[in-house]
């Protein structure tokens, strides 16, 4: 890589795009499953629950895989990396065609997907971000959150109406193909670090020193950095607040807003345009919490995120089911969407230090995808038995109240430096 700037601005900007065209097409991949749950129940009879066991794998394993992908950057390299995940998600889309039986359902868009896609996720963008910014990091991580709903905004609706009009074939080729169509550019566009290209990271100061890489075996590190955290308050209220929000957001709305939309006598497409109406105002959303995470405590902002979130789970039930009826909810409930993670990784970088965040954020985010396959799997199975989503929704905006409070009582402590 030779580019030490692009149209005479920082090269750390081209990375952003790299990056945050990545973490869209890893986005519109793990949507897939809340697309096409009706129709796999229409072409292979399988339950929501057992679809929703697949789609639980899969979201399991994204925030499992977080931890091991953050410390696998800093030992392989951040594009070696990024370019496996991509060939796993890819490979497991196109193979999903050949599935006759619901264990390979769960094999493809479960396990190898989860996966792939768990490197292509917020430790990404935490790594990207303490690497190449010293300043702007709050907006910068807002961004790469708001690159999900991107991801949503372009990938449901269109994805919905080739469900809709040609069944779900069509659909899994548009998905794998994304992801093949990204290898190219990140090889030839993604260098490993600033330094790597002879300059410093955006907003470095003169004399601005590197943080250390850790080189140590990815598994070690990824679970001293666990051992580490365990004993940690600010850790563990971080850890459980992330809980919620994944059990809050792409665990029951991801999954299962257009399924319930269905239940409601709302055609696909319409659905779908309601997500992407979320991922459009999320989009601002969480760019603005970037900002705002720069500027104010970040645990005042989580108290307001999930407090709100809540209080929309809460009414959702009891909406006017027709487009324009939710569509107050969508735009109110997509600005809260994942707004949460820029001032969950400022505490975590505050707590463990820029260079360990990752790492730690890794764990976080893996309690994130906890959560979101808890919702992803109990909601469908909640819906088979009682034939309604109701109870699940009420409990999901309850518990989100209560996390807005956990959120307060956070203290940050200051950076510790990594042990010898």
């Amino acid at each position: 890589m030779r580019f030490r700037s692009v149209f005479g601005r920082h090269y750390a900007l081209a990375v952003v795009a790299v990056i945050f065209a990545a973490l869209l097409a890893a986005a519109g991949l793990r949507s897939t499953p809340g697309v096409l749950m009706v129709p796999w129940e229409n072409a292979f009879g399988w339950s929501r629950g057992t679809i929703s066991l697949a789609a639980a794998t899969g979201i399991f394993l994204f925030g499992l895989t977080g931890p091991f992908a953050a410390a696998a950057m800093q030992r392989f390299g951040v594009r070696a990396t990024v370019m496996v995940a991509l060939v796993m998600m890819g490979a497991s889309s196109i193979a999903s065609l050949f599935m006759t039986a619901s264990w390979q359902l769960v094999l493809t868009w479960g396990v190898v997907s989860g996966i792939g896609s768990g490197c292509i996720t917020n430790v990404l963008s935490a790594t990207i971000v303490n690497r190449w910014f010293v300043t702007n990091r709050g907006l910068v991580m807002g961004l790469f959150a708001a690159s999900t709903s991107t991801g949503t905004l372009i990938f449901l609706p269109v994805l919905s109406a080739i469900a809709q009009d040609h069944g779900w074939q069509p659909v899994v080729l548009c998905v794998g193909g994304a992801m093949m169509v990204m290898l190219p550019v990140v090889w030839l566009l993604l260098p490993e670090s600033p330094a790597a290209i002879g300059i410093a990271p955006f907003g470095a100061r003169d004399g601005h020193q590197p943080d250390p890489v850790m080189r140590g075996n990815p598994l070690k590190t990824a679970f001293s950095a666990l051992g580490e955290g365990l004993k940690s308050r600010a850790f563990l209220l971080l850890a459980a607040t992330f809980f919620v929000c994944g059990f809050t957001t792409n665990g029951l709305v991801g999954t299962h807003m257009i399924a319930l939309c269905h239940d409601h006598g709302m055609e696909a497409v319409a659905a779908g345009g309601l997500l992407a109406i979320m991922g459009l105002f999320d989009l601002v959303g969480t760019t603005a919490s970037g900002w705002l995470t720069d500027r104010i405590d970040p645990r005042k902002l989580l108290f307001f995120y999930y407090g709100l979130r809540g209080l929309s789970l809460i009414y959702l039930p009891f909406a006017d089911f027709t487009f324009y009826g939710l569509s107050l909810f969508a735009v109110f409930y997509g600005l809260d969407w994942i707004a949460t993670v820029p001032p969950t990784l400022a505490i975590a970088t505050r707590t463990f230090g820029a260079a360990r965040a990752p790492i730690f954020f890794g764990w976080i985010s893996a309690s994130h995808q906890v959560g979101a396959a808890a919702a992803a799997f109990f909601a469908g199975v909640s819906r088979t038995a009682t034939g309604s989503y109701l109870d699940s929704f009420v409990v999901a905006g309850l518990v989100a109240v209560v996390a807005a409070f956990l959120a307060l009582s956070i203290r940050i402590d200051p950076a510790r430096p990594a042990p010898a």
